[in-house]
């Protein structure tokens, strides 16, 4: 054990006799944690242990400031960040009807994931260098998803090209974004991206292997051809989600850049008709595994690694991080990273799988596994799915723990297990903990276990819902993923999780 990670260990303790600091309030052991409700509050100020960092580059201390001042440019950092609501009013109805559809939206994604049926494709690469970007919450972009920044076309031949705000998707293969001239497009923040004012811009031509087997791979489709401009065939893709959302477009090549890393003839999809549940975000990042993902076509250069930090606040300069690659200098975690093995399925090869032999809430066991073998985790559905049978079990127990304390609310929308905490600045809440095969857990941050609906606490439901058959894939949600560091090694093909307070802002 090295002298950073028995630092950690030693904070930790501290933090915990002290009865602070850890993810979601102060942890109670690690069956339970008090957690102050301003936390959930969409949008708040984030007052507490969050109001109190900096600037997501000022928060590195100590070693991770050395260690970042070492780094080059193969190293890099995307930031995650939480926004504030700026998208509706403060009144309670209005942020009932938001709040509604933002959960019809991920009613209709989780869905979308027990229809889809891929083939495979995978690519190994060398341990190489590391990226990091920031990661935010993309409540103002009217999603429930964690979004990032890129820019194309990094040798520009005039104005226009620039940042792009994209929702980062583990269960999407392709990357894309809006293009001009657009002939349907939902409405964005950025302004569309012009490949005409892109000098390193190229579409795909029709013969190239990323058109036929390549997209088909990412996109269940393999590439259309047509005439361009000039007479020349590009490759058009024609991507659909399976809740009705599509984007169709000209496959093609230019630079990208993540956060201080640039890369050239990144293959994306120029979307010029798009549709669907994407809020005002610019396209969708895919770190799925065929050869066309981000995580593919950079495996080269990262190794095939990447992980995340998933920030709980949703106050306006909150801020996680992607990086891309092995390097673990940029990590912050308070807990030793866990792994487990990262399962293949067959059927679904772009997903990331694994097995979860056991839960329990609160410490007391509530299931023996989530209701199948492979348990899908995935950054894009927000809330976590369990077979009928487990979410009832872990239902049960949570509100035998809970609800001798605080009185039972009206459910709301998928969820169905509500409470009022009006009067309450804080409440004991019990974790839900996740036994990995392999032994290594993961224990749901307590800013992860309720889910606010009115801002003065009247209804606070627990954020878990149940599918609708048992032989369904459980899903794992962002919402449970918050404060912790979730490591994805296609390479070694394991997944990691540890402890971490992903606001660096």
């Amino acid at each position: 054990m090295d002298a950073r990670l028995i630092l950690l260990h030693v904070l930790a303790l501290l933090a915990v006799v002290a009865g602070g600091g850890g993810g979601g309030g102060a942890v109670v052991g690690r069956e339970s944690a008090v957690l102050p409700l301003r936390e959930l509050q969409w949008g708040s100020s984030g007052q507490g242990r969050y109001s109190q960092s900096k600037r997501f580059e000022k928060k590195m201390t100590g070693e991770h400031k050395k260690s970042a001042a070492a780094r080059t440019t193969s190293t890099t950092v995307l930031e995650l960040k939480h926004h504030s609501l700026t998208a509706i009013s403060d009144h309670p109805a209005a942020q009932e009807s938001y709040l509604r559809r933002l959960l019809a939206a991920d009613e209709a994604r989780a869905n979308s994931l027990q229809l889809r049926n891929k083939a495979a494709f995978t690519q190994s690469g060398n341990a190489a260098a590391a990226a990091e970007v920031p990661l935010t919450s993309g409540i103002r972009f009217q999603t429930l998803n964690y979004v990032t920044t890129i820019a194309l076309g990094g040798r520009s031949s005039r104005a226009g090209v620039g940042n792009l705000t994209v929702i980062v998707d583990t269960g999407s293969d392709l990357t894309w974004v809006q293009c001009k001239p657009c002939s349907v497009c939902y409405a964005q923040r950025d302004p569309l991206f012009d490949p005409a004012g892109s000098a390193s811009y190229a579409a795909v031509p029709c013969n190239a292997s990323a058109c036929e087997a390549s997209l088909k791979a990412a996109t269940g489709v393999p590439g259309s051809c047509a005439s361009g401009s000039g007479n020349s065939e590009k490759c058009y893709y024609a991507l659909a989600y399976g809740d009705g959302s599509f984007s169709r477009g000209v496959l093609a090549t230019d630079t990208v850049a993540l956060g201080g890393a640039s890369l050239d003839g990144f293959v994306f999809g120029c979307g010029l008709s798009n549709r669907g549940l994407f809020g005002g975000t610019a396209g969708l990042m895919g770190l799925g595994r065929t050869e066309l993902s981000l995580v593919s076509q950079t495996a080269s250069r990262f190794g095939g690694v990447f992980s995340y930090c998933l920030p709980a606040t949703t106050s306006g300069d909150a801020a996680g991080s992607l990086s891309l690659g092995g390097d673990t200098s940029s990590y912050r975690n308070a807990t030793p990273v866990s792994y487990t093995r990262m399962i293949a399925d067959p059927a679904q090869p772009p997903f990331y799988f694994m097995n979860v032999t056991g839960a329990s809430v609160g410490g007391a066991v509530a299931a023996a596994g989530l209701g199948a073998a492979n348990v899908l985790i995935d950054s894009g559905t927000v809330i976590t799915r369990l077979a009928p049978s487990v979410y009832r079990a872990v239902r049960g127990e949570f509100a035998r723990q809970f609800t001798e304390r605080y009185p039972a609310a009206p459910p709301f929308s998928l969820l169905d297990t509500c409470y009022n905490l009006t009067g309450h600045d804080e409440v004991k809440v019990p974790l839900l903990t996740l036994r990995l095969e392999g032994g290594a857990d993961m224990t749901v941050d307590a800013a992860g276990m309720l889910f606010m609906v009115r801002k003065d606490g009247s209804q606070v439901c627990l954020a878990m819902a149940s599918l609708s058959f048992e032989d369904q894939t459980p899903i794992i949600g962002n919402y449970q993923q918050k404060n912790k560091r979730v490591v994805y090694d296609t390479v070694g093909s394991r997944l990691g999780f540890a402890d971490e307070d992903c606001t660096y802002a």
